[in-house]
């Protein structure tokens, strides 16, 4: 997979896609069949498939003060689009020129002279343009203006309702990550490099992999049940494991991170980069009284963890 963040200078060869539109947030089971009739389409016109997003997310330039509210960063959402096959992701700066630009100005100046896509797929309630003032009706005339196919995905209805990054989001903080996992098609994973801690942990006998969760939406603190992917270094491979995800009251007050113990691990994975994936929520943090009734519970909690994931 190819990644264009310039829609002004590309490589001729990385023009010409059948391409989704949207932000992609989660990579959810709706956003998977906007990018399956993106593929279908390609397949039809030889073309290679696309993925068409944005960074910053446009709810981030407009109120950056806003509480993070992201699925995934950028790189965790690269790494699950190529996974998906997509050829070349258009994942374009979005800055005051691009949020300036009106619909017509968008198809003609980014959509056609600009990437020279020959298809695009979008959900039933896409908006482009300044304003949000371009619709689905409107794009389907600028494509036909300027020859370029558009085909419309209607909103998808999942096991558990209707599938939105809201609706997912909602189940996270409800601590529910198997119904954020129906929605998503895929478990919820924190991706990102594992950084220092205060090695706590190691002291306790429960050696941590502490990643940050600087931007992303926090799912419900407490304790789960987690799948790992190391997905670099000599450590590289899949383990299960148990996570805490919180402030760590027992020390204090604490900027939220995930704190992963792998089972049967030995080893260094500073600087490494994890995959997370949330499969069941097992308890709310707590204050112990002290520390030999901590481990007494993160004891519990281990065994619980390996007795659900050994059934996946």
């Amino acid at each position: 997979m190819r990644t264009v963040r310039d829609y002004q200078f590309l490589n001729p060869d990385d023009r010409g896609a059948s391409a989704a539109i949207g932000n992609f947030d989660g990579v959810h089971l709706g956003h998977r069949a906007v990018i399956e009739l993106a593929r279908k389409a390609g397949e039809e016109i030889g073309a290679p498939l696309g993925v068409l997003t944005f960074e910053p997310h446009p709810r981030e330039y407009f109120a950056p003060s806003s509480t993070p509210f992201r699925l995934m960063n950028p790189e965790a959402r690269a790494h699950r689009l190529e996974r998906m096959g997509v050829a070349r992701l258009y994942e374009l700066n979005f800055n005051a020129a691009l949020a300036g630009l009106s619909p017509a100005e968008f198809a003609g100046q980014v959509l056609d002279e600009g990437l020279g896509l020959r298809h695009v797929v979008v959900g039933e309630d896409f908006r482009f343009g300044k304003g949000r003032a371009g619709d689905v009706e409107l794009l389907g005339t600028l494509g036909a203006e300027l020859g370029f196919g558009v085909t419309v995905a209607e909103i998808l209805e999942g096991s558990v309702g209707r599938v939105s990054s809201t609706a997912i989001r909602q189940a996270l903080t409800d601590g529910k990550p198997r119904d954020a996992a129906a929605m998503l098609g895929h478990w919820h994973r924190v991706e990102g490099e594992v950084i220092g801690g205060e090695q706590r942990g190691r002291q306790l006998g429960y050696p941590t992999a502490n990643m940050s969760m600087e931007g992303l939406h926090l799912p419900r603190l407490g304790v789960y049940a987690v799948l790992v992917d190391v997905l670099d270094g000599p450590h590289a491979g899949n383990y299960h494991g148990v996570a805490s995800l919180g402030v760590r009251p027992m020390f204090g007050e604490n900027s939220p991170n995930l704190e992963t113990f792998l089972f049967d691990f030995s080893g260094d994975l500073y600087g490494a980069h994890l995959s997370v994936a949330l499969v069941d929520y097992l308890r709310p943090e707590e204050k112990f009284d002290g520390l030999d009734a901590l481990i007494e519970q993160m004891d519990a909690d281990s065994a619980r963890a390996r007795d659900i994931l050994v059934t996946l």
